[in-house]
């Protein structure tokens, strides 16, 4: 009597899952590297079951589906090293992008990181990203009517914030009226 294409999954991942994680795991790096991999290469048999050869040929077939899997996550693992390389150099050049170091910060730039996280982030949104609340609301995936109040309430937190630290900017204020 054969088995249905889940019972042969089934028996191949139990016959095979020790062995093919242990030739993944002497090639990765990380465990969860090695993980990924071989989830992966048992999501490629489930997707293929009919093309796994019977008996321990299924393992073979497993190994060469397995190789295969790691060849494409090392040539990730590549592209993303040499893109955030990239990137760091880019920022780095850049002085848009990478922004002052922690001690060249204006005294309006250490009240300003100061502020909670989350008011910080809606400031952000508003002075450099020049969303409006419609816009800020889809990008935090609340309300527009949230979105004023928080940012109503951030505003007047900042002001209060500039005021302890002697700052006057009278534009601030109007905008927080």
């Amino acid at each position: 009597m054969g088995l249905d294409s889940h019972g042969r999954f089934v028996q191949i991942y139990e016959h095979a899952y020790r062995p093919i994680l242990g030739y993944v795991l002497r090639r990765c790096a990380a465990p969860e590297d090695a993980a990924d991999v071989v989830a992966e290469t048992f999501a490629t048999a489930w997707r293929r079951i009919d093309e796994i050869p019977p008996g321990d040929d299924a393992r073979l077939w497993l190994y060469g589906v397995a190789r295969n899997t790691l060849a494409n996550h090392l040539r990730g693992e590549r592209r993303h090293v040499q893109l955030a390389a990239a990137l760091r150099e880019q920022i780095t050049a850049s002085p848009t992008l990478s922004g002052p170091a922690r001690a060249e910060f204006t005294q309006l730039g250490h009240v300003f990181r100061a502020l909670p996280d989350d008011d910080r982030e809606l400031l952000s949104l508003v002075a450099w990203e020049k969303l409006d609340t419609k816009q800020m609301a889809r990008t935090l995936g609340i309300t527009r009517n949230a979105v004023r109040v928080r940012l109503h309430r951030a505003r007047k937190r900042f002001a209060r914030a500039l005021a302890d630290a002697d700052i006057d900017l009278p534009l601030l204020e109007r905008t927080t009226q």
